[in-house]
């Protein structure tokens, strides 16, 4: 599998031109819309126990109380915890998207960590043939991109802890911003760029 590296003068126009802001706004409503929203407390309604009115309205000179599960008792219930019914999600449009995506490629390509490769295939599917791969490239980690993933080749890249196997239409910005670099088939490559 021969890898090409891919510059910044290989891409269209189009990629270098658009602003980094993109990135940023897709990544965070990625990561927004990973949250799991569990976060829970009990409030005084939710609490067990408290039926009885603690002590004398009055004549004891202290203040009034109806329950000893009001926030201010210890065991009480809490005042204002998180909200269970919040959603975090954030809007980005399609274009928003797209562009997102393009930055991240550019970025990769300016820093010579965009490798196009003609078919990524392990025969073997053997997972040492698909880490000499990898390790052939002399990156931290890597995002491999093919058009088709075939059985052979799923299985040689499933155990690789630098490395991880997708198709095209699971590529977004957030996966091509937090690998350090990615390889590409050089079919999904032209497709990318033909669109531009």
């Amino acid at each position: 599998m021969k890898t090409t590296v891919i510059k910044t003068t290989d891409l269209p126009a189009a990629f270098l031109e658009v602003h980094p802001h993109n990135l940023y706004l897709y990544c965070k409503a990625y990561a927004s819309g990973l949250r799991a929203n569990t976060a829970q407390t009990k409030n005084r309604s939710a609490v067990s126990g408290g039926g009885k009115k603690p002590w004398a309205q009055k004549g004891g000179g202290r203040a009034r109380a109806g329950s000893t599960r009001s926030p201010i008792f210890v065991g009480g219930g809490v005042a204002f915890g998180p909200s269970t019914n919040k959603n975090y999600d954030q809007k980005v449009n399609k274009k928003q998207k797209r562009l997102a995506l393009m930055h991240a490629i550019a970025e990769m390509a300016a820093n010579e960590k965009l490798f196009v490769a003609d078919n990524i295939a392990v025969e073997s599917g053997k997972t040492k043939d698909a880490m000499a791969f990898v390790n052939d490239l002399g990156q931290r980690d890597v995002l491999v991109v093919k058009e088709m993933i075939d059985d052979k080749t799923f299985l040689a890249f499933r155990n690789l802890q630098n490395a991880y196997l997708i198709e095209p239409n699971e590529l977004n910005a957030y996966f091509a911003a937090a690998y350090h670099s990615m390889v590409i088939e050089k079919a999904v490559f032209d497709k990318l760029t033909k669109e531009a």
